[in-house]
């Protein structure tokens, strides 16, 4: 899970992946549609939310009490909690051990494990500090 993907339609346009990495070299991510989609700040990424509804892909999300019904309904796994950073570290600390753990049960190796999974959206300063 070491990238991030900001660009509106990447999921519903999984297609064509070389027209966006020669916009911008930065972007690079998998060509099929993902297993999961895990979200941190729904509010600023409604867009995903409905793009990856749209394509039946699961959603993991934290949710506060103030978010649109019509965006929570779409979302899988919705998370009650607030947006205080012990919690996102924490969720974030849970995410990266189930995909360490899943990578050792399965053998697989992390390039294998880093391209089945989609990018974390928001919060992505604390996603770093757990890498390094």
């Amino acid at each position: 899970m070491n990238t991030l993907w900001c660009t509106g339609g990447f999921l519903t346009n999984s297609h064509s992946p070389k027209k966006f990495r020669s916009r911008r070299k930065k972007i690079i991510g998998p060509t099929q549609p993902s297993d999961c989609l895990v979200v941190f700040d729904s509010e600023k990424k409604s867009s995903m939310i409905l793009e990856a509804h749209r394509l039946q892909v699961p959603i993991v999300s934290l949710v506060d009490s103030d978010m649109p019904i019509e965006y929570y309904n779409k979302i899988t796994y919705p998370i009650p909690c607030n947006s205080s950073v012990q919690f996102v570290y924490l969720f974030c600390n849970l995410i990266t051990k189930t995909f360490m753990l899943q990578q050792k049960k399965s053998g697989a190796d992390s390039t294998e494990i880093e391209t089945r999974c989609v990018g974390v959206f928001g919060a992505h300063q604390v996603f770093d500090v757990l890498i390094e």
